[in-house]
């Protein structure tokens, strides 16, 4: 799941009078809505990635998804459980819960 993105309003008058604080805030992420009356008049957000940097992002995750038939179906074998091991390992057999 992607990150939240948080989104601030501020007025017009308020961000000229902090313009550094709001930049500084769309830097690390978060998109900031102007406001003139209560109104929001434009956004500024991060600039989008370059096309470059979007195919670079698809080849890495090209052949990283695995296709799973069985839902119901423990992912990970009974054995290869840590709390497993540990059981077995001092009574030599599966604790039964």
């Amino acid at each position: 799941m992607p990150p939240k993105i948080t989104t601030t309003d501020v007025s017009i008058t308020t961000l000229r009078q902090n313009l550094p604080e709001y930049l500084a805030r769309v830097e690390r992420g978060e998109r900031v809505r102007i406001t003139n009356r209560g109104r929001v008049i434009a956004e500024i957000t991060s600039p989008m990635p370059t096309e470059d940097a979007a195919v670079a992002a698809r080849k890495r995750l090209a052949g990283s998804l695995k296709r799973y038939d069985a839902p119901l179906e423990s992912v990970i074998a009974s054995g290869e459980w840590e709390m497993n091991a540990e059981t077995r390992g001092k009574s030599g057999a599966k604790a039964n819960s």
